[in-house]
């Protein structure tokens, strides 16, 4: 399976024109990357903080459980 116009590299590579698929959109997908990972980035702190006020609400907060410790010494 060929993916570009070359059959053989024993050519003069200064004559070959692109060599890989996509050529010229590399900007745009390093664009588009950079955003889908600040995008993850968000996500992952709000699912993180929602966790941790969830675990919060169950066990109650430093305090709370340092006092419960405390009881039992």
């Amino acid at each position: 399976m060929s993916t570009t116009p070359i059959d053989t590299w024993a050519v003069d590579l200064a004559n070959v024109t692109a060599i890989y698929p996509w050529v010229g959109t590399e900007g745009i997908m390093a664009i588009v990357g950079i955003v889908l990972w600040l995008a993850w980035q968000v996500w992952q702190i709000k699912h993180e903080n929602d966790t941790y006020d969830q675990k919060i609400q169950r066990y109650g907060d430093q305090t709370t459980i340092n006092g419960a410790i405390d009881d039992h010494h």
